[in-house]
């Protein structure tokens, strides 16, 4: 991304919406915003492979694996609108596990572009079920939009979730139903 053209532009943008660019309080506005967009759309300019950089290991272990309660952050891309929750993602090993920060780097690899939830969730999944050829692999994401929040029908506690189940959290009821119970417990006993 060129941060000093979208900051040019940015300036253009607050005199459009009726502002003075030079005043005090906006005089570093248009770099600051170019440089935060240019961080929240990294997802662009990186490779899924680099992410997970070789943190794929052989392991004897067929059980169960989750990761609750990521925080996530991305940009609607229909208003360009912050939404932001959580991921919990559970897959069973097929003698490989995933290094556990990847599946974080994962869903910020993915959250950081113009995204709508319901891809996001299938751009997760689908990513795990791939690096790490499991035997099923499970993703739900809940998330609070702020185009429905700020603006729009302005319904503040309105909370969206998604799910992509892939393999065997798909073909099998009881698989998922032990991954919707694990995500659901209450950890703070």
């Amino acid at each position: 991304m060129n941060v000093e053209r979208v900051a040019g532009l940015i300036r253009e943008l607050l005199l459009e919406m009726g502002e003075d660019p030079e005043r005090e309080g906006l005089l570093k506005t248009p770099m600051r915003y170019a440089k935060a967009l240019d961080f929240l759309t990294s997802g662009y300019r990186k490779d899924i492979h680099e992410i997970i950089n070789g943190a794929v290991f052989e392991a004897e272990s067929n059980n169960m694996i989750i990761s609750r309660d990521i925080e996530l952050y991305s940009l609607c891309e229909h208003h360009v609108l912050p939404f932001f929750g959580h991921v919990h993602v559970g897959y069973i090993a097929r003698k490989k596990v995933l290094g556990l920060s990847k599946i974080a780097r994962i869903v910020d690899f993915y959250a950081r572009r113009l995204q709508i939830q319901e891809r996001l969730t299938a751009q997760i999944a689908r990513a795990i079920m791939d690096h790490t050829k499991a035997e099923g692999v499970g993703v739900v994401v809940e998330c609070r939009h702020l185009c429905t929040m700020m603006r729009g029908v302005e319904k503040q506690n309105s909370v969206m979730t998604t799910s992509s189940v892939l393999g065997s959290f798909h073909d099998d009821a009881i698989t998922r139903t032990e991954f919707l119970q694990l995500i659901n417990r209450d950890v703070s006993r």
